[in-house]
Order: structure tokens, then sequence, then C-alpha cells
């Protein structure tokens, strides 16, 4: 094997279309656009959703509602869920996140007052309604907005 016997696989390679280049080239004349209508025309490329002169779909469907660029999602868990820590051991989002509970952080934490909490536990989160608030005192446990 030598440098000047080196080749491309076959098929790996294809030949560029020149179009436009004369009768002899095969692809001269009309340039492959065929004849006439808008796309034969200079600058005749069509933008993504247009029609023809149809009203496109985008603005025929009403448009509902607002959605706020400041909006703060949080990841949501009930007291129930909480059950699965030891007596006196600190939850936070990070704890939570390790035992698959919380897929992703978003923007923050809050607990809800959904189930029994059975554990002494000290609860660290974004937001707590009020009634898991109540719920968590109410086991003996400390609850901590971050």
């Amino acid at each position: 094997m030598e440098l000047n016997t080196l080749r491309p696989a076959l098929g790996s390679t294809k030949k560029r279309k020149r179009i436009g280049r004369g009768p002899g080239s095969g692809h001269g004349k009309t340039a492959t656009k065929g004849h006439k209508g808008q796309k034969a025309r200079s600058g005749g490329s069509i933008k993504a959703g247009f029609e023809g002169g149809q009203m496109p779909l985008q603005r025929r469907l009403p448009k509902r509602g607002f959605t706020p660029l400041t909006r703060t999602e949080y990841a949501v868990i009930n007291l129930k869920q909480l059950n699965v820590f030891e007596n006196g051991e600190v939850v936070d989002l990070l704890s939570l996140m390790e035992l698959g509970i919380v897929k992703k952080g978003l923007d923050g934490l809050k607990i809800l007052a959904d189930g029994v909490l059975e554990r002494k536990l000290t609860v660290k989160a974004h937001r707590f309604s009020d009634a898991a608030k109540e719920k968590i005192t109410a086991a003996g446990g400390a609850f901590e907005e971050i």
C-alpha cells in the first residue's frame, strides 16, 4: 500500500452537482429548478410555516394564557414521603435527591401536608404549607425555611 494508491471507500464520497454551468454539464439552462414558479426565482425561498398566502396554522389557532418568565417552580413532596428517614436526621433537597424522591431540584423544595409524619426530623425547605409546619412540630421535629 502506497500513498498514491489510497482511495476513499466506495460510496463514502459524492460528487457535487455543479448547476448552471452550461448545457454540456447536464445541469445548465434552468439549473435543476424547473420552469417558472416561486422556487425557480432568485431569492425564492419559502419561510417555515408559510402556506402560500393562506393564514398559517400558528396564526389560526387561539392564543391563551400567559407564562411569566420569572415564575418559580418548586419540587413538591408530601410529609408521608419523609418517613423513609431515621429519627433526628436533617432532611434537605440534596438528601431527597440522593434517595431519588426528588428527581430535579428546580427552583427549590416545597413541603405539603399530605399523610402522617412518624419521625422526629429537621426539615429544611424553601416553602412549607401551614398544615405541614403544624404536623412537623406535632411530630416533635423542626422546620427551617431556607
